[in-house]
């Protein structure tokens, strides 16, 4: 271990604590919004919501998910935590409402996962501030709770995170297990028994949702920085650690999780580096600082411990062509590095982020209300046409509850923008507020004024709408060709019976749904009569085509 002293350099007053009351509003203002009101959207988020509500609805065994009677290679914890949510939810809420909230606390749960480990790691001696000759430096507790403060802002700040967390998908539940096992190695040396518990179960619930290979390999990273460690109470947990992972290995086999994601190509470098630079802003930045900063001290826990997950996590993203979904599970790494950034970050730097934060934020709010004007009462008129043209056909409500929320955010944002420029602040933290708080007002407004939206383009509910039309209540629908999201929204949106067998077309239903991509309408196939064609409204070139059977069986 390197004996370099600690670039830190601490008073007193710069650890002041983040009130307990703005870090939940922030958190609040993160993870609720999109929870409510709002359909599956197509892809990832759509495919495992319908797995989950066929094992909810008993249309699929719970040990084999599928979606119109064809069994998926989905991992099943994931998806029986959200069919869980539907059961017991049933039926005082909705089905999409019931299988988020589980989600919605795996999300709250990697928040307070990255918060206690980088308290943890914070404590530690190698972590802590230089002592000032004749007094006044930071105390230890003080100075560990503003770089957690950090660290959990950190997390919301990140712009991969924004989606993807709001996501009813395994890679949420991956991701609350790679915190969890972060916090259990960062809390070792305090909390002996609860770090030995978080790791029996933080590898097996990775391996569980879907990423063996990436537990295994977290493990071995956690035991060799465990074995390097100087504590005791460290080192301690090392056969802790390859228990758990000899039991995520075994819990991986029949819950169907070993499946090699690797592509078959090498990505594009360039493509790779515009993911990461986008993906991890802004906290790959203050990350690279705190390697560069503390770059003598690599081999303290502080830094090593986070380092597991982000190595493994971009080697994975790597190995897997450039995954946005793998690249999130380094998030957790990337926060704890980030928030280590703050004590020896300048003040010119500091400032360049408060301003960058200030105007890109606040252009991309004052764009959100701009166009949501112009859908309202059609004044300017330019960004009411750009949306007739892109989602033709959508018509914008009015909600007195949406329009409230978003301008609560929004002057909530105003007034933290004159906080923090108003006067100088000495909290560590204040580097990230604004990021944070612009990151949560942004997604707060996409979530209130421009939700009808974005379910309009995003949502396969005004295709599948139209499509049912032709459909009798009850019908057996053949969709031989359609994509998982396609089943899943027949399933959900139309109430229809569906079988997405590769033979469907041969079967006994008398109804079939094809996608044809082109200019060109295909001809019927045999044996079958076209009695519909719609377009998603904002697809030009995919047309869904609704058949009947005409041939006598």
């Amino acid at each position: 271990m390197s004996s370099t002293p600690t670039p830190a350099l601490v008073a007193r007053d710069a650890v002041q604590r983040l009130p307990r009351l703005a870090l939940m509003l922030f958190c609040a203002a993160y993870v609720l919004p999109g929870l409510f009101g709002r359909d599956p959207w197509r892809g990832a988020d759509l495919n495992a919501f319908g797995q989950m509500l066929a094992l909810a609805e008993g249309r699929a065994p719970w040990l084999s998910p599928a979606l119109g009677g064809v069994p998926t290679d989905a991992a099943l914890l994931p998806h029986w935590i959200g069919a869980l949510g539907i059961v017991v939810g049933s039926p005082w809420l909705d089905a999409t409402v019931a299988a988020r909230l589980p989600f919605a606390l795996l999300l709250a749960l990697t928040l307070a996962a990255v918060w206690y480990a980088t308290f943890h790691l914070a404590r530690g001696d190698a972590a802590q501030p230089l002592p000032f000759a004749f007094g006044g430096e930071a105390d230890t507790v003080d100075y560990a709770r503003a770089i957690a403060d950090g660290a959990l802002l950190a997390v919301i700040a990140t712009l991969g995170l924004l989606q993807l967390g709001h996501e009813t998908t395994p890679e949420l539940a991956q991701l609350a297990a790679v915190a969890s096992l972060q916090w259990a190695l960062a809390a070792a040396p305090h909390r002996a028994r609860g770090a030995r518990l978080g790791v029996m179960l933080a590898l097996p619930a990775l391996a569980g949702s879907g990423a063996p290979a990436m537990a295994l390999a977290m493990g071995l990273g956690a035991l060799a920085v465990t074995w390097r460690d100087r504590d005791v109470a460290a080192r301690s947990l090392a056969p802790w650690l390859a228990g758990a992972m000899l039991l995520a290995a075994l819990v991986a086999w029949p819950v169907h999780s070993w499946a090699w994601r690797l592509a078959p190509q090498a990505i594009d470098p360039r493509q790779l580096g515009k993911l990461w630079l986008w993906f991890l802003w802004p906290a790959w930045a203050l990350a690279g600082w705190t390697l560069w900063r503390w770059r003598g001290h690599l081999g303290h826990r502080h830094l090593a411990v986070p380092l597991v997950s982000v190595a493994v996590a971009l080697g994975s993203s790597i190995g897997m062509g450039g995954s946005d979904r793998a690249l999130m599970l380094g998030l957790p790494g990337i926060a704890v590095l980030a928030a280590f950034a703050l004590p020896t970050l300048r003040r010119s730097a500091a400032a360049a982020i408060d301003w960058f934060s200030v105007f890109f934020f606040s252009a991309c709010g004052l764009a959100i209300w701009v166009i949501y004007l112009s859908l309202q009462t059609g004044l300017p008129a330019k960004p009411a046409a750009n949306v007739a043209r892109l989602a033709p056909g959508f018509e914008s409500p009015f909600s007195v509850p949406e329009l409230l929320f978003g301008a609560l955010g929004t002057l909530a944002w105003l007034w933290l923008v004159r906080w923090r420029t108003s006067r100088h602040r000495a909290a560590l933290w204040k580097s990230l507020v604004l990021p944070a708080g612009g990151v949560a007002l942004c997604w707060l407004l996409l979530m209130t004024l421009w939700l009808p939206l974005l379910d309009y383009a995003r949502s396969y509910r005004p295709l599948i709408d139209r499509v049912a039309r032709a459909l009798p209540p009850g019908a057996c629908v053949a969709a031989p060709e359609a994509s998982p999201s396609l089943v899943a929204a027949l399933e959900f949106h139309a109430r229809r019976r569906v079988d997405a067998s590769i033979g469907a077309a041969h079967g006994p239903c008398d109804w079939m749904v094809l996608v044809s991509r082109g200019t060109s309408k295909p001809l019927p196939p045999q044996g079958w009569q076209e009695v519909a064609a719609e377009r998603r409204p904002t697809e030009r070139n995919e047309l869904t085509l609704v058949y009947r059977r005409i041939a006598v069986r």
